[in-house]
């Protein structure tokens, strides 16, 4: 099986036969095991109280559990981990098959899914899996359903050509979505099964664009939580109230103008902004020059008030670039304490509250963040009014902190632009994400001296979290053939 010198790059023959083999399964076996795995609202915890009972996330680990074990990878292990009152998480381990290596690859992606939401296209639905045009539409597919059948896949194109690789050991956990909370238990108890890490392979993540391979080089923080102004105990009739009861709304966007600059959207507490280093900001100036207003234009923008398309903050592609990667950024998410339209009466509503989501720069802590958030917002309330933010998901008050990657070794710089040429035409690129994943700070703790690929399929419009939601399935086949290619030049 190792009968080629593991030293030597790939030919492009072998990284053509890689391509041809990740293209087959995809259409064999990824995409219907991947078609069922949308069909499985399989919520995550902090989106289904009662996921247990439910069983639902039990459902799609035993299904991918199955379709990893059916593959038949020499040397495989496979464990489904559970720990008292944790989300369980699949665990594999497949031996090296390159003489002298040391380090183990770690795989990682997630099961767990983000709720329906609401505006998906009529014939289209988060549990209704549709294939049309090469894009499979669905909750969760791309968000990140996908990496553990892909993972599995591009270490068996390896060893169908004799191509040599290091140890592989997988990492696939179903609390992602509500923070990871679950994921350091589960990392302390899997440490002395992980070994030497050298390599962190992250399909959780997403692409500029379509046409190469994007690795992402930083990833936002983030806390999130409810802010809640109570100012009665019951509604009162609003023309004997108004006037003297102040409203609950009104002291809410009081409260968030400590916050935010409305007619901005700049955070206003220093310590919610960073530092841009001036890497990342080059990198940012090379991904506009390469994906100019598209870094904008792909939203789906609504009617303007004069006819046109609703406008950004900026259009500058290098401002979009930062703003949505290196900024702090509130958004809101969820309301409560109000009645639908039609049942809106004369009524001063006792309290008001708003679900905020706050996106932290990559190197802002996001424990003292939280902290902070919560005394800007709850200290000296406007009439003394009882104002309440309680940091939610399973991590609490701990919020998430962001990640930075660290600096790239040649060989994996070399390595990861070679795959990209290979697989689909054009230079690597990279880019920054706003989303957060914990993991990538976790692991960055915990494996210091470790390599770092993080990439994904979602792309433009792929909408992960919203309606319409789609995988990428050219790009998907792509992407697992790169990662086929960087794993045999891992040393």
């Amino acid at each position: 099986m190792n009968a080629r010198d593991p030293l030597l790059p790939l030919q492009p023959d072998e990284a053509s036969a890689l391509a041809r083999y990740a293209d087959q399964r995809w259409d064999e076996a990824i995409v219907p095991a991947l078609t069922d795995y949308i069909g499985v609202p399989a919520k995550s915890p902090m989106f289904d109280a009662d996921w247990q009972a439910h069983g639902f996330i039990d459902r799609v680990v035993r299904d991918a559990a199955a379709w990893v074990e059916g593959r038949r990878v020499a040397g495989l292990t496979l464990e489904v981990v559970r720990l008292e009152g944790r989300t369980p998480v699949i665990f594999f381990d497949i031996p090296s098959t390159k003489a002298g290596s040391t380090d183990t690859v770690l795989m990682y992606g997630h099961l767990d899914k983000q709720p329906e939401f609401t505006g998906w296209r009529a014939d289209l639905g988060p549990w209704t899996p549709r294939y049309e045009n090469g894009l499979l539409y669905g909750r969760g597919g791309a968000d990140d359903g996908y990496a553990v059948y892909a993972a599995i896949t591009a270490v068996e194109a390896l060893d169908r050509q004799g191509i040599p690789r290091p140890r592989i050991v997988g990492l696939i956990e179903t609390c992602e979505e509500s923070g990871s909370s679950d994921l350091p238990v589960y990392l302390d108890a899997l440490r002395p099964r992980l070994g030497q890490v050298g390599l962190v392979v992250c399909l959780d993540s997403g692409a500029g664009n379509y046409d190469q391979l994007w690795l992402t080089t930083s990833l936002r923080g983030m806390v999130s939580g409810v802010l809640k102004v109570e100012i009665l105990t019951e509604g009162i009739h609003s023309g004997d109230a108004s006037g003297l009861v102040p409203s609950s709304f009104r002291i809410l966007r009081h409260v968030l103008d400590r916050l935010e600059d409305s007619a901005t959207g700049r955070l206003l507490p220093q310590g919610f902004h960073c530092e841009v280093p001036a890497e990342r900001v080059e990198q940012a100036r090379a991904a506009a020059a390469t994906l100019g207003d598209e870094v904008w234009k792909r939203f789906p923008w609504a009617c303007g008030a004069d006819g046109g398309s609703a406008l950004p903050t900026t259009t500058d592609p290098v401002e979009v670039l930062l703003n949505r990667t290196w900024r702090p950024t509130l958004s809101v998410t969820g309301v409560d304490g109000f009645p639908d339209l039609k049942n809106a009466g004369n009524v001063l509503r006792p309290y008001t509250a708003f679900k905020l989501s706050l996106r932290l720069p990559p190197l802002v802590d996001g424990h003292v963040a939280s902290t902070q958030l919560k005394a800007l917002l709850e200290d000296n309330a406007p009439y003394n009014a009882r104002v309440t933010f309680h940091p939610d998901g399973r991590a609490g008050a701990l919020g998430a902190t962001g990640w930075n990657a660290p600096t790239l070794a040649p060989w994996l710089a070399r390595t990861l632009d070679e795959a990209s040429r290979a697989h689909y035409g054009a230079p690597l690129g990279y880019i920054g994400q706003g989303g957060t994943i914990p993991l990538m700070s976790m692991l960055q703790r915990g494996f210091p001296a470790a390599q770092m690929m993080v990439c994904g399929v979602l792309g433009p419009k792929s909408n992960a979290h919203g309606p319409n939601e789609f995988l990428h399935v050219p790009y998907g086949k792509r992407l697992t053939a790169a990662v086929a290619q960087v794993i045999a030049a891992c040393p």
